[in-house]
This record gives structure tokens, sequence and C-alpha cells, in this order.
């Protein structure tokens, strides 16, 4: 059921996560920025936990439902980095950079998602 296009979410999940911990510690240690920085380190890094959750998937529809979480997540995280930005705790050097990975995982996890649902069918 992994295809090459799943393990390649799962690297380029871990890669956005350990990214997001850092910025984390950017914007803590840095700008003494805790609120909204804490809710981005929480979806940014689920999106990888959730993806690696779908490799022990018990069907194709469970696998589905861990993606679709996955995506809801990193739809989530561009939300925070969007504020954040808009905030100026993030210049958009900084934003440009994170939300065009994050947008390239959604566009990845769409993508596996809409396949799969395909097979099933």
């Amino acid at each position: 059921m992994i295809t090459l296009k799943d393990n390649t979410i799962q690297i380029k999940s871990r890669s956005f996560a350990i990214r997001i911990i850092r910025c984390y510690q950017y914007l803590t240690d840095t700008n003494k920025e805790f609120v909204l920085s804490k809710q981005l380190l929480r979806c940014g890094t689920s999106i990888g936990a959730n993806a690696k959750e779908s490799i022990n998937a018990q069907s194709r529809m469970d696998f589905v439902n861990k993606l679709n979480i996955a995506l809801k997540e990193a739809d989530e995280t561009a939300y925070w980095l969007d504020l954040l930005n808009a905030t100026n705790y993030l210049d958009d050097k900084q934003y440009s950079s994170l939300n065009n990975d994050c947008t390239e995982i959604i566009k990845l996890l769409t993508s596996i998602i809409n396949s799969t649902k395909k097979n099933i069918q």
C-alpha cells in the first residue's frame, strides 16, 4: 500500500517539522512570542505524525483518513504562518520559505488522498 509518493510525504513532512521546531525556537527566543508559535509548533509537527501513522493504517480508508488529518493540520499551519507574517513576527522571506514548503505538502497530500480514493472505487 505504500508508494514512492507516500515515502516522499514522510520525508518532506519530517523535514518540515524540523523547520517548524526551529521556527518555534526562533520565535520564542528572539521575539518572545509564545502563543501563536505554540499553535504553529503543534500543527506543523502534527502533519508528519499523522503521515507516519498512515503507514500502519488498517485499511485504505483508514489510510485516507489519517492523511486527511495531516492535510487539515497543514492547512492550519498555513493559517498560523500567515498570521505570524501579518503581525511581523516572521518577515516575508521567512514566511515565503516556510509557506512554500507547506503548500508543497498540501498539494502532495491532496494528490495522494485523491489517487487513493480513486483506486478504492
